[in-house]
This record gives structure tokens, sequence and C-alpha cells, in this order.
């Protein structure tokens, strides 16, 4: 096998000196042994004492620790994650806790609003307008043409920020981070994508550092024919690989996901993944009060992706526990920004339509709140500091244990924090954020604020749905992917408040999501994989592990 090994190390194809450094797949940096360093033309490039990855992650910890600010921090892991990523993926899976609200939300947002100015190296593929008819020839440019995982955004819709065109890019870069640290999907076999279509910011049209393209957004037919090119091409160029949509906006997203959801193996993280997440938190909640879900009242603060996907995955939990559909849909309502979502409105959206009930229109979250008298309240709206005291109040007056969802992202955009929520319901709430909160202290007692964050369950349903060649990504997988989620929460977590389990066993709740996603594939017979003895030590051993290869 060493032979084998050397005669691939001395061959042509084999990156050496410089160029191996330069490859953060393969880069050890200082932990190249001295077989490896005569080899690989790498005497005399690096110091000569010989690292371990235990020391070069204590080196990264200590200087990633010493910037003071988050994104200072932002900007040391990414320029790590391109110089060597088995070190990068190391340390934020050893230290997730800490470096998950850097790499991704709440500090990602931040970085996608500077993201011309920060900018060090690209990431990823972007594919812009002026590429239409082409689209096959730029995929084909991608060094890896092994993909499993694509994640694709048009920069439309980031998180609750809005337009940001080509400087969106962030997202795809994170979310894929997150395939890697949560669920161990090879970061060689992940693709970050940005359809550059212009951008209808004035401020970005207008800055000097905006990297895409310098013009208003394209739509209508234009719009279509090139996202068809791109998936059509997409499908042909990487035939295994599942591709996510993400951060498009309402008018885009429904219809995208209709058209090639059983065309390919896809999906829609916003809507979703963040159904699937919430739903388990609402099973979670359900076992602090001790009621059921089907005598639940769920009002939601916003009407778009997220709201509308939440709303039909608890209609379908619904359903399973025996509730006619129409029944169903009359436990969830809607409040938009004009008031409560009802039939009497001539100003609804084809999307809303659905959860438009019989009712008075009432204008406001308040009036609906005393209206409805919900038992959970949900905010998806990214509109800030919306639960207002009086809301949280009038919540904690109908119900003994209110359930409280601020899910919108980043932290900026949560409809109220953490403290907020405890404090005025004097600590009876149940309570999840998108973004984290720290543990709250109230009258002795402290509060573990649970993080609704879609990294539970999109890395985990990636995770089953390629490794047993899913040809789609179906409703029940992530119905599945909730359940499996709220059985991996402790009593001990409940106690606390959390309704989630600790990001520190991300990697084993991934891995369970994986097996029961991949169950629902071999049920639904979609798989072209034969089933494994053992699905969740089967999605175990498949994790990838950020450890150093020998190259001898």
């Amino acid at each position: 096998m060493k032979d084998k090994s050397n005669k691939r190390l001395l061959s042509q194809s084999f990156p050496k000196g410089a160029n191996l450094l330069h490859d953060p797949l393969l880069n050890k940096g200082t932990a190249f042994p001295i077989k490896e360093r005569e080899l690989l033309q790498l005497e005399g490039l690096l110091p000569p004492h010989i690292s371990s990855l235990e020391e070069q992650e204590m080196r990264a910890l200590e200087t990633v620790r010493a910037k003071t600010s988050d994104m200072e921090k932002y900007i040391y892991l990414i320029s790590l994650q391109d110089r060597n990523e088995t070190l990068f993926y190391r340390l934020v899976t050893d230290h997730i806790e800490e470096f998950m609200p850097i790499i991704y939300t709440p500090t990602v947002g931040w970085a996608c609003q500077e993201y011309g100015h920060i900018f060090r190296r690209p990431r990823g593929l972007y594919i812009s307008s002026n590429h239409k008819g082409s689209i096959s020839k730029i995929l084909a440019n991608w060094p890896n043409q092994n993909v499993d995982a694509i994640v694709v955004t048009d920069g439309e819709r980031i998180l609750g920020l809005g337009d940001l065109g080509a400087d969106g890019m962030g997202i795809p870069v994170g979310k894929l981070s997150l395939y890697t640290v949560c669920a161990g999907i090879h970061p060689g076999k992940t693709l970050p994508i940005t359809i550059d279509i212009g951008t209808n910011n004035e401020k970005l049209l207008s800055d000097p550092l905006y990297i895409g393209l310098r013009q208003k957004r394209i739509a209508g037919t234009d719009y279509d024919d090139l996202l068809d090119e791109f998936v059509k091409s997409a499908a042909k160029a990487f035939p295994n690989a599942l591709i996510q949509f993400e951060d498009f906006s309402n008018k885009n997203a429904f219809r995208l996901l209709k058209k090639y959801k059983n065309q390919i193996c896809t999906f829609n993280d916003d809507i979703q993944g963040t159904a699937s997440v919430t739903l388990a938190g609402i099973y979670s909640a359900l076992r602090i009060t001790g009621q059921k879900l089907t005598k639940q009242k769920i009002l939601f603060l916003g009407a778009g992706e997220a709201g509308l996907g939440i709303a039909d995955l608890i209609v379908s939990a619904m359903e399973s526990e025996g509730m006619p559909h129409d029944e169903a849909k009359r436990h969830c309502w809607l409040v938009d920004s004009k008031g409560l979502v009802v039939k009497c409105r001539d100003d609804l959206q084809k999307h809303k339509l659905p959860y438009a009930h019989d009712h008075e229109f009432v204008p406001d979250l308040l009036s609906s709140v005393n209206s409805l008298k919900p038992t959970i309240l949900i905010g998806v709206s990214g509109q800030p500091q919306t639960f207002t005291q009086s809301i949280v109040e009038a919540m904690g007056g109908i119900n003994e244990k209110p359930v409280v969802f601020a899910l919108s992202n980043p932290t900026s955009k949560a409809e109220c924090t953490a403290e907020q929520a405890y404090t005025w319901s004097e600590g009876r709430v149940v309570f999840a954020s998108g973004s984290p909160f720290d543990p709250i202290k109230l009258n002795g007692k402290t509060y573990v604020p649970g993080q609704g964050n879609n990294a539970y369950i999109f890395p985990g349903v990636g995770l089953g749905t390629i490794e047993c060649g899913s040809k789609h990504v179906t409703n029940e997988m992530f119905f599945a992917a909730a359940k499996a989620l709220t059985n991996e929460v402790t009593e001990d977590d409940l106690a606390n408040g959390c309704i989630y389990p600790s990001l520190r066993q991300i990697r084993h709740v991934s891995a369970v999501i994986a097996a029961s996603v991949a169950e629902v594939a071999y049920e639904q017979g979609m798989t072209t994989v034969d089933r494994p003895e053992d699905l969740l030590a089967y999605m175990k051993s498949r994790q990838y592990q950020p450890e150093y290869t020998s190259y001898v």
C-alpha cells in the first residue's frame, strides 16, 4: 500500500511544494512529518518543528480568542478555512458552542453586510446572469466533480437582512461548513453557489467595493430561464448531489420548491428546515406543559416562507394524530404586516390563502393574541422587538406556561430577547430563539434558552439523503427529523427550560436524524443504495473526521 501511495505522491497529479501548502484540503502546515516533507518537496518551506494537530489547534484557539470582535474572529476563521480545512474543522468541531455563532448566525449576517469590504479569497462558484447559455461550462470549472451537497442562493433575502446580492455568498459558505461540522459531510464534496442576477439594494450598487453585478435584479422569464438552466446543468454535472435552496425571496422560494422537488434531490431550508426544527421545539415544549399537539392554537407573526412552512408541517403532524386536514389548519393563524390573515381581506398573496380563516379582521399582534388566545406564539417576521412586554404578558395571562419562539435571525432581528421573555413572564415562558442567547438568571434560577437553529436539522437531513442515495427529499423526512430531534432532548434539558439538545451532541444528533431520514427514504422506495443493517451505525461510520491523513 505504501508503494502505491508513494507512486501517487511522486506523480504529476499530486500537488507538491508551495502548491500543496496552498491546497486547503490537503495542507497540514507545520504538521507535515519528515518523510512527507522529503517526498513532497516541502523541505525548507516549513519551520523545522513538526507540530501535532493538537498543538496547531491550541495555537489557533489562542489566536482567535485574542481577537476583540466577532467580525475579527469570523475573518480569522474563514482565513484558516482557506488555508487548512482539517485544522479549521477540528477547531470548530471541538468548540462548536463557541464558534457556531461566529461562522454562522448571528455573525455571518454581519459578515454578509460587509462581505465586499472583508473579502479575502473567493470560495465556491459565482454564476451570473451574464453566464446564461454557458452555465454547464462554469460548473465544469469546479475542481472536484464528486459533489455531495450544494447550497445555492440568489441573495435576495439573506436571513432577516433583505437583498444583499452577491454579498450573500457568506450564507452558502456558512451552511456548508455546518454540513461538515454538524453532520460530518466531507468538505471536499461541498459546493457553495451564488446566482448573481443583480441587486435592488441601492447602497450596494453605489458601494465601490461591492463584489457583484452592478445592475438591478432580473425577473420574470429571464430569471426563470436562468434558474432552470442552473438546475438542469447542476443535476447533470453533479448527478448525486443534494441541492439546497437558501435565502430566496418569498415570491420565488415557494414556486421553485414546488417546481423542482419532484425533479431533483432538493429542499428549501427556510421553508422545510425551519419547519422541522420548530416542530421539534414544539414537541419538547409540550413535554414541559403536559399538553397534546392537537390541543394547541398556534399564532405566527410572519406569513412568509418560514411561517407557512412551519404551519404546513404542524398540520401534517396533527393529521398523523388523527385530526382531519381542514380542522388542523384552523389551529394555525397568521399575522402579517397588515394584521390578522382572515378571509375577509382582499389583499392576500396566494400562499397565505390556506390559512385565511373566518374571523373578524384584527389589525395588530396584541389584539390578535387577546382575540384568539393562542397557546403558542411563533415569530418569523424579521422584525425586531415586536414581541412587546404587553404581548408576552398577555400570553402569560392566557397560559400557565406560555410557549414563545422568537426565531428571526440574526440576533438583532429577534422578536424579543430571552431575558425579556423570561422577565416579562416571571420565568414561566418556554422560550426558543433562532440565534443564541446566554443563560438567564431570574429569582435564583438559571434558564437555558433553546436555540431553534436549523443547524439541528438540515445537516442530518443532508447526511441521510446523501448516504442512502435518495432521489428526493420529502416532507415525511422532515417530520421524521423533528421527531428524532425531540427524542434527543433529555429530562435535564427540559428542567433547565432548554427544548433542544446541547450543541456538544450535534454529531450524534445529526447521525440519529440521518438514520431516521434514510428509514423514510427506504420506506418510500426512493433510495439507490442498499439498506445497511444498522442505519445509525452506518451514518456514524460515514461521518468525516477532521484528522490528518498520512500521504506515505
